[in-house]
């Protein structure tokens, strides 16, 4: 096991280590935190890195094969409404469970968490059986996004300006660390059983209709619950002494203990019932799943609570800080970089580059995959930082973008924007929620903005990147696709004129043909033919080696009836010559 957990560990470190430096320089050199703050921040860290690392392994190791088996079984069932009723089950309870949008929930003023996340749950619940129909019924991704977003869109005209960001984002959070193994792994065991030839396409979009859920689902949640802005600002906890700082932890670890409990039982459940009824997996395979789900929770209760004690207090901090600055535009060039170095340290865009190369057989490289989704991230994060400084309403940028991504999509490949889709939660890292959003609400708080339209947004426009970079990268390969093949067909055509050419070259030798210099008659004294040979057909063979295969067959066979033909010429004069001395024979006679 140990061999599992430090690839994980390496992973985890690679993901919170960029921020971290940049939390430690703007410390010391433009924006000073409290010490005891500042020491919160490092043991919240620590505590990520390693939360992380439990997670993501137990999510290997219990989510994913948990995931596989339930969709694998509920192919097999005949009852269309058992799948469907299990399938909304499942993706209600694992949205409950996913710790963003807990971390998102805990960061929304004046709205309950319960009902965010019942809200978020239960719309992608619903979305996770319309991805299952479609599935079924084979409808292209395509149209149902196109038709869905058109219906979001219009929705939103009636939504209060303050739930719209919120809505958009909790639509990005749900693609999270633990919701896109088991829906990813749910898929592939659907897919598996219903086969077909699109079966390696239908196993992509199931995130993506999924991400469309929440964001109808806290729509309809605004036009009911009545909620203003406010501009509260987070309490930044200042202890003093290690043992101040131990209880502060020791304080919130069984509150977090409790909540990812509560939590992952309803998962707990529902795989024993399984288990018990249908699936009937080995001794083994259950004890190491019921440890992926041991290593699952302690991962979860490690991670909520080093973001909750350590990071979002100092991302909200600095945020406020820098914006309190007479050159506060810095947060716009200082939001470009954290988004670079983000996408650049997030284990899961390398594994979204490795497949997008894959697909295309790499005629898009990882290079190119990494530099397009790091330029992306930089400038939607520059976007979001304007956005914050001016107050400039989140409908002048996800409408033009996800206009040109719907566009986009009718010159790709399917296959591509599938993975785009799919991909909105993978740029949107866990380093967004935990510390880029506080970020950004700490900003905006000390501006005097509005929170819920001007700060929230954040995660929206890091998962907005993808849909268009891959989709631009899909277009600039049906280009070369495209060129190659019209290469390939010219160079086809000009080999088939060559051997038309080719084809009709004959040559053809009649009697009539044979020329005086063509036969070299040797006799002796008595007029007896010795030989007879061709000079010019001599000359043709011994240039066949240098000639084409269809030109060496065609004059090897030209050769041998030349020869036949002499040899019949050389009977003739040989013939004659015989009746010559017979009749000079009788005269003398």
């Amino acid at each position: 096991m140990r061999d599992l957990f430090w690839p994980k560990i390496k992973e985890a470190l690679v993901s919170v280590i960029p921020i971290t430096i940049i939390v430690i320089l703007l410390h010391y050199i433009i924006a000073p935190m409290p010490n005891g703050t500042f020491a919160l921040f490092l043991t919240g860290a620590f505590l990520l890195i390693l939360g992380m690392g439990f997670f993501t392994l137990g999510a290997d190791i219990a989510m994913m094969p948990m995931g596989e088996s339930i969709g694998s079984k509920l192919t097999q069932s005949k009852n269309l409404w058992f799948i469907i009723l299990t399938c909304f089950a499942l993706g209600v309870f694992i949205t409950i469970a996913e710790p963003d949008l807990q971390v998102l929930a805990e960061q929304v003023v004046g709205i309950s968490n319960g009902i965010i996340i019942m809200s978020v749950a239960l719309g992608v619940g619903f979305f996770l059986v319309v991805a299952l129909l479609r599935m079924v019924l084979r409808i292209p991704l395509r149209y149902m996004l196109i038709g869905f977003y058109i219906i979001v869109f219009s929705l939103g005209f009636f939504v209060p300006d303050d739930f719209i960001a919120i809505a958009f984002d909790s639509g990005g959070v749900t693609t999270g660390p633990i919701t896109v193994p088991f829906i990813m792994a749910l898929g592939i065991g659907l897919t598996a059983v219903l086969g077909g030839k699109s079966s390696h396409d239908d196993s992509f979009g199931l995130i993506a209709l999924c991400s469309i859920g929440p964001i109808l689902a806290v729509m309809i949640m605004g036009i009911v619950v009545d909620v203003e802005g406010t501009s509260d600002v987070m309490q930044v906890t200042d202890p003093q002494t290690i043992n101040e700082l131990l209880a502060v932890y020791g304080h919130n670890f069984p509150e977090y203990a409790k909540e990812v409990a509560i939590a992952l039982s309803p998962i707990v459940v529902i795989f024993a019932l399984f288990q018990i009824f249908t699936l009937r997996l080995p001794k083994g395979k259950l004890i190491q799943m019921c440890m992926g789900l041991i290593y699952t929770y302690i991962g979860l209760v490690l991670f909520l609570t080093g973001v909750n004690v350590g990071f979002m207090p100092a991302g909200n901090y600095l945020g406020s800080a820098l914006a309190n600055l007479d050159y506060h535009y810095i947060l716009i060039p200082l939001g470009f970089i954290m988004g670079c170095f983000i996408v650049l340290a997030e284990p899961a865009v390398h594994v979204l580059n490795k497949q997008v190369e894959e697909i295309t057989g790499g005629s898009i490289s990882r290079k190119a995959m990494m530099i397009s989704l790091a330029a992306g991230v930089g400038i939607s994060l520059a976007l979001a930082m304007c956005r914050v400084l001016t107050g400039l309403s989140i409908w002048y940028l996800i409408i033009p973008g996800y206009g040109i991504a719907l566009l986009l999509s009718f010159f790709v490949p399917k296959i591509f924007t599938a993975v785009a889709f799919d991909s909105g939660g993978v740029a949107s890292g866990p380093m967004t929620a935990t510390f880029l959003l506080p970020f950004s609400l700490g900003a905006c708080s000390a501006i005097g903005g509005n929170l819920f339209t001007d700060a929230f947004g954040i995660v929206t426009m890091v998962a907005m990147t993808p849909l268009i970079t891959i989709q631009i990268l899909g277009v600039l390969y049906t280009i070369k696709e495209r060129s190659k093949a019209k290469l390939e067909t010219a160079s086809a055509g000009s080999l088939a004129a060559t051997e038309e050419t080719e084809l009709e070259f004959e040559v053809e030798t009649t009697d009539d043909d044979i020329s005086d210099d063509m036969l070299i008659i040797v006799t002796d004294e008595t007029n007896q033919t010795e030989k007879v040979s061709s000079p010019d057909n001599d000359s043709l063979l011994q240039n066949l080696e240098e000639e084409t295969p269809l030109q060496t067959e065609t004059k090897r066979k030209t050769g041998t009836q030349t020869e036949e033909k002499n040899k019949v010429i050389e009977e003739k004069i040989t013939g004659d010559s015989i009746d010559k001395e017979k009749k000079e024979a009788e005269t003398n006679e």
